[in-house]
């Protein structure tokens, strides 16, 4: 990228910043890059192949004419992604691996394969697959929120098995935040808290379910916070859920609201009727059974 094309960038950035709000774009335009620019062509670099789609889907437009009336030109806008390539290891090193994960146990079945996608979770479940991918990389922190029974949970865990499965040198740790609360209790007891931070703080990604629940707990919300500041700082993936936004989590501090926030929120809504009929298929079908 010469000093023109850098210039014209940052013009066209500030044009978008004007144009979407905030989070949008500190979401899904901080991270982008200038990747070519020719007299009638802009082509954009993103993270992963969740931002291109979701770009080009709700904003190509904006950006075609910003860059348009910025060029005085018609210009046409792309988007293009390299996946990260994986590095092979031996099954020894996989094994090793393995041992180096803390988590809660996982149900086999909440992987991404038998999550059903629907209007109503689309968003959460392609955040959830772009971290997945690329952890640390997409979208941190990922907060995901909705109701009981809508898939959390299910998410959350698949983010875990697809890092057991493709992520051979990464270790994750999945845990609900009263399992957090307790753990911290414990350690304070025992006097065993310098472990107990090296243990969360080392991971590669934390998975926390419920994180509602540190509501009104100042002590545990002290610990999560440093957490939370040593991981992200260290580029490792957090990945939250809730039964509400983060800033309808009452007794919650300030501080903790706004981190929660930096990344991606996706809600996941009641399932339409169409959505409900396909989650009772697949169920019937992971447990083998007839449905009339």
């Amino acid at each position: 990228m010469n000093e023109k094309e850098k210039d014209i960038w940052q013009k066209f950035l500030l044009r978008i910043e004007k144009k979407v709000k905030p989070q949008n774009f500190k979401i899904w335009f901080k991270p982008a890059q200038l990747h070519s620019l020719t007299q009638d062509k802009l082509v954009i670099k993103v993270p992963n192949d969740f931002s291109k789609k979701w770009l080009k889907g709700r904003y190509l437009s904006t950006i075609e004419k910003e860059i348009s009336q910025l060029m005085g030109c018609k210009m046409t806008v792309s988007f293009i992604y390299h996946p990260v390539k994986k590095e092979k290891v031996d099954l020894s090193k996989k094994t090793a691996y393995k041992k180096r994960v803390f988590t809660s146990k996982l149900n086999p079945k909440y992987n991404f394969a038998n999550f059903v996608i629907g209007n109503n979770n689309r968003l959460a479940h392609a955040g959830a697959l772009a971290v997945a991918q690329s952890p640390g990389r997409a979208y941190n922190p990922l907060f995901l929120y909705g109701k009981v029974g809508l898939g959390k949970t299910h998410l959350l865990q698949a983010i875990a098995h697809h890092i057991i499965d493709n992520e051979n040198n990464m270790s994750f740790t999945y845990l609900s935040s009263e399992q957090f609360t307790n753990e911290l209790i414990n350690s304070i007891r025992d006097d065993r808290t310098a472990r107990f931070r090296k243990k969360y703080r080392n991971t590669d990604v934390l998975l926390v379910d419920d994180i509602h629940f540190l509501a009104g707990k100042e002590r545990t919300q002290e610990e999560f916070f440093h957490t939370f500041n040593a991981l992200y700082e260290a580029h490792k993936q957090i990945v939250l859920s809730s039964d509400r936004p983060p800033s309808e989590i009452s007794a919650l501090e300030k501080r903790l609201v706004s981190r929660f926030e930096w990344g991606l929120i996706a809600d996941i809504q009641t399932p339409d009727l169409e959505t409900r009929i396909a989650i009772l298929r697949k169920k019937a079908f992971i447990d083998k059974l007839d449905l009339p």
